[in-house]
C-alpha cells in the first residue's frame, strides 16, 4: 500500500476485530474515519456474485460523476478487470483479509490517474463475511479530474494484505513502474503490514498476485481513445 490513509483505514480495520474474523458494520464509527469519510464507501456481496454499493463519499461520488448508492461496483472497469476482480473479491471475503487493488482510471477524454482501492471485510448481523468497507485514493495529482469524472477504470495490480510480519523484515516486489504521465507520490510504511496472496485458492486466475505493466495498460486506453476519435490529454510512452 503506498497511501497513508490505506494504512490507516486497514489498521481500524484490523482493531476493531478484537480476535474475530472480521468486525461487525455496527462496531464502525463513522467519527473515527471522519479524516476520510468522504473517500469511503460500504459494498454488499450479492448472491448473484455482483458487488452492489450501499453508499459512498461525497468525493467519491463527484469522481465518477454519479451517485453510487445502488450502483454495480463492476461498472467501470474493463471487461479483463471485471473477470480478475470476481475472483479477488470473493477470495478476500473467503479468507477474511483485506485487498489492495492499484488501478489507471481516465476520464472521456483520456486524461489519467493513478487510483489505490483498499477493501476490508465485515459481517452483518451473522458473523459471517458478506460486505465491504472499502476506500479509495487518487495516488496522483487530481488536477486531471477537475471538471471532469472518471468513466473508465482499469486493474494494474493487486495484492491481499496481511498484519502477521513486519513489513521492515519483508522483501516486497517492486512496485510497478511509474507512467510517463505523472509522478507518484510515496508515502511511508505503516508498521506490521505486508502484502501477500492466499494459496489456498483453488482457482487459477487468483494463484499468482497480480501485476500487470502499467504501461501496457496506458496503450490500451490510449486504443481506446483512438478508437472513438478522442486525443489523450498527456502524453503516453509506448
Amino acid at each position: 500500500m503506498k497511501h497513508r490513509n490505506s494504512h490507516f483505514a486497514v489498521g481500524y480495520w484490523s482493531r476493531l476485530r478484537q480476535g474475530r474474523p472480521t468486525p461487525d458494520q455496527a462496531d464502525i464509527d463513522p467519527k473515527a474515519l471522519k479524516r476520510v469519510l468522504p473517500f469511503v464507501f460500504l459494498l454488499d456481496a450479492r448472491a448473484d456474485g455482483s458487488f452492489v454499493f450501499r453508499l459512498a463519499g461525497t468525493t467519491l461520488c463527484e469522481r465518477y460523476g454519479t451517485e453510487l448508492r445502488g450502483k454495480n461496483f463492476m461498472s467501470q472497469w474493463d471487461e479483463e478487470s471485471r473477470a480478475r476482480l470476481g475472483v479477488l473479491l470473493r477470495q478476500s471475503l473467503v479468507s477474511t483479509t483485506p485487498l489492495c487493488l492499484t488501478s489507471v482510471g481516465a476520464t472521456e477524454d483520456c486524461r489519467m490517474i493513478e487510483i489505490e482501492t483498499v477493501l476490508m471485510p465485515i459481517s452483518f448481523g451473522s458473523g459471517q463475511a458478506e460486505r465491504f468497507l472499502g476506500l479509495a485514493q487518487v495516488l496522483t495529482d487530481v488536477s486531471p479530474l477537475y471538471g471532469r469524472s472518471i468513466s473508465f477504470e482499469r486493474l494494474v495490480a493487486s495484492s491481499l494484505v496481511r498484519e502477521d510480519e513486519d513489513i521492515s523484515t519483508t522483501e516486497l516486489p517492486p512496485p510497478p513502474s511509474p507512467p510517463a504521465y505523472e509522478t507518484w507520490q510515496k508515502h511511508p510504511r505503516a508498521p506490521h503490514l505486508r502484502l501477500v496472496v492466499s494459496r489456498d485458492v483453488d482457482t487459477a486466475a487468483a494463484s499468482e498476485p497480480l501485476h500487470l505493466d502499467p504501461q501496457e495498460s496506458l496503450r490500451k486506453i490510449f486504443e481506446m481513445c483512438t478508437v472513438t476519435g478522442l486525443q489523450p490529454a498527456v502524453p503516453i510512452r509506448t
